[in-house]
């Protein structure tokens, strides 16, 4: 008897990410960006336990405002889980309780986690037995960080994000997050960044259809250094969102001052990611950080993707 039919519950952890680099290009007609991104999964986990119902139901715990995150359709795991029942012809429901741990909008794919949770967890909770390469198709409708949340470690995103390649990284990274208790949403960050492109003339008047991680990223990733790695991470939706919010530019100061190697807005924001050399440097800016009022969050990358507990 398999694990799921004999407790009728499934529990999967997810982890969080951040962009390495994100190169964005122009705005299309149907209105998405060319990216080239590079993610890597960091040790945030959010928790997803499906248990079986009659209907779909949602249940959060970890979110310090109980209206942050939808209970209905908007929430991306009920949808993940809406789709797969019916991709798989399902007839039942499932009643999914999410654990966040991830920041709420921080531009680190918690939403996205989940919903990569909830289709690993409803498959092996109905038994549906979906393949990889089409469990992937799915996450791919759902969103572009969806896929990546499913493989985790690292890789490069291209077209939306969602098109994935593993990225060999050797070793690890020590990332210190500065969190924020108020939220971006990435459609006015992206919005603010075509602002800005217009007012500076940034791009030209047909941007290119698709774009390149620099080799230098790569490299950097390959060799597992960090000091290399520090001189290559860039984001660039970072203008769009310290224009919208300019502490963010005073963290990453801050964070580098105290000793990190280098700093960078995760996606759209407003999650700022602080690259160390090693876990004791880590812990020394850590500890300097605190001292000064702030609370960043000590993690690790690259980690596993969505995977069934225990």
């Amino acid at each position: 008897m398999s694990l799921a039919a004999a407790t009728r519950s499934v529990h999967v952890r997810a982890p969080g990410k951040i962009n390495v680099y994100l190169g964005v290009g122009g705005r299309h007609d149907d209105g998405y960006h060319a990216l080239a991104t590079v993610f890597q999964a960091v040790s945030l986990y959010e928790d997803v336990i499906a248990r079986e119902a009659d209907d779909f139901s949602l249940t959060v715990s970890g979110v310090e405002d109980d209206g942050s995150v939808p209970l209905d359709d908007r929430n991306l795991a009920m949808r993940a889980a809406k789709l797969l029942a019916t991709a798989t012809e399902h007839r039942g429901g499932v009643a999914l309780e999410i654990r966040k741990s991830v920041p709420v909008a921080g531009g680190m794919g918690g939403g996205s986690a989940d919903a990569a949770a909830a289709l690993v967890a409803c498959d092996a909770l109905w038994g549906t037995g979906l393949s990889p390469a089409r469990l992937h198709d799915l996450a791919a409708r759902l969103g572009a960080d969806v896929p990546f949340a499913l493989h985790g470690g690292t890789a490069v995103g291209t077209g939306r994000g969602d098109q994935l390649n593993p990225a060999l990284a050797r070793g690890r990274f020590d990332w210190l997050l500065a969190t924020s208790a108020e939220g971006l949403s990435t459609p006015t960050v992206y919005g603010r960044l075509d602002e800005l492109r217009d007012e500076e003339g940034a791009l030209a008047d047909d941007p290119p259809l698709s774009l390149d991680v620099p080799i230098p990223v790569l490299h950097a990733l390959r060799t597992g250094d960090p000091w290399q790695l520090a001189d290559a991470i860039h984001n660039d939706l970072q203008a769009a969102a310290v224009d919208l919010r300019p502490d963010l530019a005073v963290t990453i100061e801050r964070g580098v001052a105290a000793g990190a190697l280098a700093g960078v807005v995760s996606g759209s924001g407003p999650t700022v990611a602080l690259l160390c050399a090693d876990p004791e440097t880590a812990q020394r800016v850590q500890n300097t950080l605190r001292d000064e009022g702030m609370d960043p969050l000590h993690v690790h990358g690259p980690v596993a993707g969505a995977r069934i507990i225990g």
